[in-house]
């Protein structure tokens, strides 16, 4: 219907203004009503990146860097969305295992974005989980040694359980969760710690005993760790 002396393009005009203004009451209600539960982006500190790492795979250090602001950046967005719905971060709602893997699984997406030469391991559970580009048939193995292998742990150092002793480049991302500061609306976003990389051998590990139910695993024994943190790449 179109009323008297006034255009279509005029109607359509007030209806978007109208409907902006109803938005941008609404944005400034949530923003007002969660003004205290603001969230921070989180940033890498290029300060605290080992200059002298020597890495393998035409890695750079700048890879790391950018793979782990990616991460950060997932986690602003997807926080500021919910907390402005007045729900928990993703950092409150994931279980440590989720957490765990949902970490791994960005960081080697990231990292082989960034990276000149790996990328990630089509083989289903395949290991390692980056390998190097062409060097398997259509960048898939089941179990190579080419390539770089990602975990992450909450365990400051980077004592990190694997399903088994291989000869690996392994790399180890460590990160912090505060789940534990009161109120809640204060805790700071999930933080990177520490990164290794590392080469290791099946000599490095040391078996883990299980109950007949547990699934076997083995962890970098106390020299096998030492000589992954010898590889640093990231402290804070």
């Amino acid at each position: 219907m179109i009323h008297a002396g006034i255009s279509n393009a005029t109607l359509r005009s007030a209806r978007t203004s109208g409907a902006n203004a109803r938005w941008a009451s609404c944005n400034r209600y949530a923003v007002c009503q969660n003004s205290q539960m603001a969230v921070i982006r989180n940033l890498v500190d290029p300060s605290r990146f080992n200059a002298s790492a020597s890495l393998p795979f035409q890695l750079r250090v700048d890879d790391f860097r950018l793979a782990i602001q990616d991460v950060y950046d997932f986690f602003f967005d997807v926080n500021t969305h919910l907390v402005a719905k007045g729900l928990e971060r993703l950092d409150d709602m994931l279980r440590p295992a989720i957490m765990s893997g949902l970490l791994s699984d960005m960081l080697c997406a990231s990292l082989a974005r960034h990276s000149r030469t790996l990328v990630l391991n089509k083989h289903f559970n395949g290991h390692p989980d980056l390998v190097v580009r062409g060097q398997y048939a259509n960048d898939a193995v089941l179990a190579g040694e080419l390539g770089v292998e990602v975990k992450t742990t909450r365990k400051t150092g980077g004592a990190v359980d694997t399903h088994g002793a291989r000869n690996q480049w392994m790399c180890v991302f460590v990160y912090r969760i505060d789940n534990d500061t009161q109120p809640a609306i204060a805790r700071a976003g999930m933080t990177v710690t520490e990164v290794y990389l590392g080469q290791v051998t099946i000599d490095d590990f040391r078996k883990n005993a299980r109950g007949d139910l547990g699934t076997r695993t083995a962890t970098l024994h106390a020299q096998g760790i030492a000589k992954l943190r010898q590889s640093w790449v990231y402290r804070v």
